[in-house]
């Protein structure tokens, strides 16, 4: 019997000797098997935004882990790009690697915060537009026509920079886009704390309306008149009223105006709304929707959210960092997350939200006879990843013998006969139903390649119904780009 640390619990996984002495290895497991969140076990990434397409939603963020290999302290300074995921069921996620903003865009500082909208224009083509905090100093913006790229920076240089006439923001980082009902973007950003102003009223938070092509400005600075803004900066569009919503300062409510309502907790998120958002004064304070990690169980951490309607469902992306202690770090690396959030949108108002390990159910079941990327899972053990900076060829590597993936609710069928990768390296990739034992081996493929390669087995035996699926890599350095079962 091996035991697996994990968050909590100890997971027992009762595994056979499969080529290897398994009893020999030391698993990596950052991520509890029960746990939906986070939502990658091994990536440390923060600062989420979403955009749907064709059934599925893509989410962005900040590259934590980009620092976490550079550094034992998260200081942001080595982050230069950004990450993205995927998902149809909110519950199994695929890695699509990086997006490296140094390389697209080698003038920025940093890029951190990542806000993304689409819109089809005139050619017919559904466009993505990717606006990102260049450090403190300012928002920059990559464009493509499909959530994956390829990007490319059309400007050329910041949309939004900090000397800018006439914006008067110390700090104009964290961008927020949204799209209304007429086609016109939209775009809030800021930080700091304005000369003249103090800490209740700081006077940095803006918008401003975007250009006919996204990428030029279309009117003057607008102030947002956010009570005790930080920074977090989002935009939603719900049913004609405009959503801002940010993250406050941890700094004492000294100051606090009747007219806000309740006090808001320290470092928490908050929002406001209006139908004219050029008017300065129809902003209209409504309260907070969710606290600090560390008042839900969590480290005590920044705070940034995102909110999205998915399928019906609204969601609210998070990050915390509840992964970094498995990781046998303190340096302060954070883990996007999600949970369901309520959201009126007659009256446009949000409901409080809590942060949970568990995360949301499941709203569809995996489908194998699809190709599945090697990089989907919930969780998983030693992985480490190969070709990251390219979607269509990025796969998951064996940092260790015996490095796993895990998926939820696989749909089998007895009509599915074969198991069919996309592979390379020296072992034997192992396919097991709801646990690792011998009894529950349904495919073992061996490998033998320095390319990648399809290779093909039958299935050890035949399943029907709803599943959860281990794969196994018994040797290190073995790579997966994608399965299927025909």
């Amino acid at each position: 019997m091996l035991y697996i640390t994990a968050e909590k619990k100890i997971v027992k996984i009762k595994i056979t000797l499969i080529l290897v002495v398994m009893s020999e290895l030391k698993l990596n497991n950052w991520k509890d098997l029960d746990f939906g969140n986070p939502i990658s076990g091994n990536i440390f990434c923060a600062d989420p935004t979403a955009v749907e397409f064709e059934g599925r939603l893509y989410v962005y963020g900040t590259n934590d882990h980009e620092q976490y290999l550079n550094t034992e302290k998260n200081t942001y300074e080595k982050i230069k790009s950004l990450v993205c995921f995927s998902t149809e069921d909110m519950v199994n996620w695929t890695y699509h690697g990086q997006i490296n903003i140094g390389k697209i865009a080698p003038w920025i500082m940093n890029s951190w915060a990542p806000s993304v909208c689409k819109r089809i224009e005139e050619d017919g083509l559904t466009h993505f537009y990717l606006y990102f905090s260049n450090s403190g100093c300012g928002v920059g913006v990559i464009t493509a026509t499909s959530p994956l790229g390829p990007w490319s920076d059309p400007l050329k240089r910041p949309l939004i920079n900090y000397d800018m006439p006439g914006l008067n923001s110390p700090a104009p980082f964290d961008p927020g886009v949204c799209i209304d009902d007429n086609g016109t973007g939209w775009l809030a950003f800021g930080g700091g704390v304005v000369e003249g102003h103090t800490r209740d009223l700081p006077g940095c938070s803006k918008i401003i309306r975007l250009g006919k092509d996204m990428l030029s400005i279309d009117s003057d600075f607008v102030d947002l008149e956010a009570p005790y803004f930080f920074e977090a900066s989002e935009l939603n569009f719900i049913n004609g009223t405009f959503v801002y919503t940010f993250n406050n300062c941890w700094e004492e409510r000294s100051k606090w105006q009747d007219r806000w309502g309740e006090k808001s907790p320290l470092c928490s998120m908050a929002y406001m709304t209006t139908k004219t958002p050029l008017d300065s004064k129809s902003w209209v304070y409504q309260g907070h929707y969710f606290k600090n990690p560390g008042e839900m169980g969590f480290e005590y951490s920044n705070n940034h959210t995102h909110l999205e309607k998915f399928k019906g469902q609204w969601y609210l992306f998070h990050h915390t960092m509840n992964l970094q202690k498995n990781a046998g770090s303190d340096g302060g690396f954070r883990s996007l997350a999600v949970d369901k959030i309520e959201i009126d949108e007659n009256a446009v108002s949000i409901k409080m939200a809590q942060a949970t390990n568990k995360g949301p159910a499941a709203i569809a079941n995996l489908n194998p006879d699809k190709l599945v990327s090697g990089t989907c899972m919930v969780t998983c053990s030693d992985i480490i990843y190969e070709n990251e900076e390219n979607p269509k060829e990025i796969a998951v590597k064996s940092k260790e013998d015996g490095a796993w993936t895990f998926l939820k609710n696989v749909v089998f069928s007895n009509t599915l006969k074969n198991v069919e990768i996309e592979t390379k390296g020296h072992g034997t990739i192992c396919f097991y139903e709801d646990s690792v034992s011998e009894d529950a081996c349904i495919g073992k493929i061996e490998i033998n390649s320095m390319n990648y390669e399809k290779c093909k087995s039958e299935l050890l035996k035949n399943l029907d119904g709803i599943h959860n699926l281990f794969i196994l890599f018994t040797k290190k350095d073995c790579c997966l780009k994608n399965w299927t079962l025909i």
